[in-house]
C-alpha cells in the first residue's frame, strides 16, 4: 500500500521512536522485556523499524512506565515531552502501520 508522504511531526515522532529503539539497545532487560510483549524476534527489529506501527510501540513502552521514561530522558537529553508529542502522532487517526 502506498503511503501518504511523511509529515515534520511525523518525522520528528519517527526519529523520538528510534532514539528510543537506540536507548534500549543498551538496556538490555528492557530491550528483551519490549520484544517479549510485541513479538518481535531480535532478528527482525531491523525490518520492523519500518512499520510505523511498530515505532508506535517503541514509545507506547515508555508511556506506560514513568520512571522508564524519567531513565531514557535523562540518558538521552530528550525531553518527556517529546516522546508525548510522538506518542500523540505515532498513536493519532493516521497513527501506526501503513496508510
Amino acid at each position: 500500500m502506498k503511503r501518504q508522504k511523511e509529515t515534520p511531526a511525523r518525522e520528528d515522532a519517527d526519529a523520538t521512536a528510534l532514539s528510543i529503539l537506540g536507548w534500549l539497545a543498551g538496556e538490555p532487560e528492557l530491550l528483551s522485556r519490549f520484544l517479549a510483549l510485541t513479538g518481535v524476534a531480535p532478528g527482525e527489529v531491523r525490518n520492523a523499524v519500518n512499520d510505523h506501527g511498530f515505532l508506535a510501540g517503541l514509545v507506547d513502552f515508555l508511556m506506560e512506565h514513568e520512571p522508564t521514561l524519567l531513565a531514557f530522558s535523562a540518558a538521552t537529553g530528550i525531553q518527556p515531552e517529546a516522546v508525548v508529542h510522538a506518542h500523540a502522532v505515532l498513536s493519532g487517526p493516521h497513527g501506526g502501520g501503513d496508510f
